[in-house]
């Protein structure tokens, strides 16, 4: 049988080829088992999001632990998978499990466990289920009827997306931002977002928010070069004040301006820190990934906030804010939670709180993003995913750790970190970053600087040395 292995964030792999109802009901029958030795009468929180045959999986899923005896509060339709740790939270399950594979091509399916308080499980408890993945699952559980387990008191539906409306509801001042003249829009990238938004803002102006398994061809990752259409649409219709993307589960975001121009997520970032010290009044610590921007020190330092820079993978992020009083806790590739919430990236969340303070500051994205700068100095930071040949890769990766490079074109490196990745700076507040990627076969490389020609010179330096 396939050896089945997670990744940064869960196990993730093709449908019908790796990704089936046998090795689905593996990892769910060594879950069970884990979750047996760890509790007595544990239960779980079970949902899918929108891709192909979520259904199925969740259902293969809910089966085997009702076989091993969990108690399964399952999702009615589809869901994001900041309702599933919250649901945890919500139903006090020892677990969550979201069958999705995020912001991956349509082609793959994943599965994702959540712990009891609201985030991803520790990757030491997910290394204890990966370690007694059985060779097959017990074939019992294909005799499960889930109605008459439903009667028996084993399953039970949720609601989480109505959980979830009312949390929001009570989190954010939501009459501020529809009484304000702000024109809102958002991009569901087909994905599990795309209800939940609109039963939240009616009015608003949406795209691809209808069910279609397939993404239309396209990974629903919330980065610029995907969401053109969306860009598009902003600046042709001329009105819109901010535009919000979620990925495939929702727990990524993206934002556009006015202008339809994109904001990364170091800039949010920074804006959710500005905001919830300035404007809030809250204290905290800020955790962040390896590859986000040196600004957030500069921003941290300003305000007296302490920092905690962590390897990529959301899981280490969720680590501190289980166990610290954390203000925000955010990564490069769009994943960000504050104080106030579940420890879990929320892109929903996230957008709102963007949303409730240009309402209540009275000033629009680029105002608010000028009062970051103003603290920080002006930043561009550019990604450039290389899909490479395995061999060239390989090779990158050990001149990185031999600490070969030492120029990349005109950029003289300075000082190199490799906490998870490598890292060269060529000033303090220039730098480029190679990383392979933990679920897919990719080689990133980031680039940092004063704007965005530096930036994009840096990555075109890069690339012809690492690529020869």
């Amino acid at each position: 049988m396939t050896k089945i292995k997670f990744g940064t964030d869960g196990w993730r792999a093709i449908i019908a080829l790796d990704f089936t109802v046998d090795n689905v009901a593996r990892v769910t029958e060594a879950t069970s088992k884990w979750l047996l030795k760890q509790h007595k009468n544990p239960s779980v929180v079970l949902g899918h999001d929108c891709r192909f045959a979520g259904e199925l999986f969740a259902e293969t899923t809910a089966k085997v632990f009702i076989a091993n005896g969990v108690k399964v509060f399952l999702a009615k339709d589809f869901v994001s998978t900041p309702m599933i740790s919250l649901g945890a939270v919500k139903y006090k399950t020892q677990l969550g499990i979201i069958i999705t594979a995020s912001h991956n091509p349509p082609s793959y399916n994943g599965y994702k466990i959540k712990g009891s308080y609201g985030g991803p499980l520790t990757p030491e408890h997910v290394q204890e289920i990966e370690d007694i993945i059985p060779e097959k699952a017990n074939t019992n559980w294909q005799s499960i009827n889930l109605s008459e387990a439903e009667a028996k008191g084993m399953m039970e539906m949720a609601p989480l997306e109505d959980i979830y409306v009312k949390h929001v509801e009570e989190n954010f001042d939501l009459n501020a931002i529809k009484n304000s003249k702000l024109k809102l829009a958002y991009d569901a990238m087909y994905g599990a977002g795309q209800r939940v938004m609109q039963r939240l803002f009616p009015d608003i102006h949406k795209l691809h928010c209808d069910n279609n398994p397939g993404f239309h061809g396209q990974a629903p990752e919330p980065i610029h070069k995907n969401l053109i259409e969306f860009s598009n649409y902003i600046k042709s219709r001329g009105d819109i004040s901010c535009g919000l993307a979620t990925d495939g589960d929702a727990d990524r975001i993206g934002l556009y301006d006015n202008k339809g121009h994109f904001v990364d997520s170091h800039h949010i970032i920074l804006l959710l820190i500005h905001y919830l010290v300035k404007y809030k009044n809250q204290k905290g610590k800020v955790a962040v990934a390896f590859s986000t921007s040196v600004k957030i020190k500069n921003m941290c330092e300003h305000y007296g906030l302490p920092l905690d820079v962590v390897k990529i993978g959301f899981k280490y992020i969720c680590n501190i804010m289980v166990n610290e009083d954390v203000l925000v806790g955010g990564e490069e590739s769009g994943g960000i939670a504050i104080k106030g919430h579940i420890p879990e990236r929320d892109g929903i969340w996230m957008g709102i709180t963007i949303w409730e303070f240009m309402a209540k500051s009275g000033k629009s994205l680029n105002e608010l993003i000028e009062e970051v700068y103003a603290i920080t100095g002006t930043f561009c930071f550019e990604r450039n995913d290389l899909h490479i040949d395995e061999t060239i890769k390989a090779k990158v990766l050990q001149n990185c750790k031999s600490n070969s490079y030492q120029q990349f074109g005109k950029y003289k490196v300075q000082r190199i970190e490799d906490l998870d990745g490598y890292k060269f700076f060529f000033d303090e507040n220039t730098w480029m970053m190679i990383r392979a990627s933990g679920t897919e076969p990719v080689l990133r490389v980031y680039a940092e600087a004063a704007n965005k020609e530096k930036a994009d010179d840096i990555l075109a330096d890069a690339r012809k040395v690492l690529l020869g």
